[in-house]
């Protein structure tokens, strides 16, 4: 029988500790979050969402899983730095000329970063979603660079913290299941055509986040309820 390390590594983790901390620690590495990314921003929001505000927070229901398929933090970084989506991302161009982002990354060695202004700044960061969606963006892949037992407890923490602070969080997913809500009341995408698939963060890792966080009664896709 084939061992899956990295399972195995998550297990073990699980197994060895016994509860999470309950303080956390969260540094702020801000993006430039200039009058381009607000206007940009607000314009997503009602090209996109449907919804016309001049309020640049959100309202969180969810909190969506992601790796960033970049190796390291200061690479994450720079790829969310700037105000506007590089030439190279084409195929989301054509949807907003924002630049994509999310309100925490969280760096292999478990550390936290808050990289907006605020916890429930708006970000684009999953489709459909992205008006009611805390995203937290987990450096490293389901490949090469794997996700670590580090940023399991770290993510661990984060949703406990974020489900106690915003009580109207209902909703935990990985970017993988966005689509799932296709049809569902939260679904906001004025084009109905505008579609990506995803496989991150890994069914392993949002498994061993949800076995950990199973007590906040926090719900999956709606196909899976």
């Amino acid at each position: 029988m084939r061992i899956n390390k990295h399972l195995l590594t998550l297990t073990i983790a699980i197994v060895l500790s016994a509860c999470d901390s309950d303080s956390i620690a969260i540094i702020k590495e801000p993006v430039t979050f200039d009058e381009q990314r607000t206007t940009l921003s607000l314009q997503y929001l009602k090209e996109r969402h449907g919804i016309d505000t001049d309020q640049i927070n959100i309202d969180p229901k969810m909190i969506v899983i992601h790796y960033t398929a970049i190796p390291t933090l200061e690479g994450t970084i720079n790829a969310f730095q700037a105000s506007t989506l590089p030439s190279s991302r084409v195929a989301i161009t054509s949807a907003s000329r924002l630049n994509v982002s999310s309100q925490f990354v969280v760096d292999r060695n478990g550390s936290i970063y808050q990289i907006l202004p605020d916890e429930t700044t708006f970000a684009r960061h999953v489709i459909g979603l992205n008006y009611a969606a805390i995203g937290v963006e987990n450096v490293g892949d389901d490949d090469t660079h794997p996700l670590t037992a580090a940023q399991l407890k770290a993510n661990i923490q984060l949703i406990r913290y974020l489900k106690g602070k915003y009580q109207g969080i209902e909703y935990l997913i990985g970017h993988q299941e966005h689509n799932l809500f296709r049809g569902h009341d939260l679904w906001k995408e004025t084009d109905p055509d505008y579609r990506v698939e995803k496989v991150d963060p890994g069914v392993q890792f949002l498994d061993a986040i949800r076995r950990r966080v199973e007590d906040l009664n926090l719900k999956g896709p709606p196909k899976d309820q």
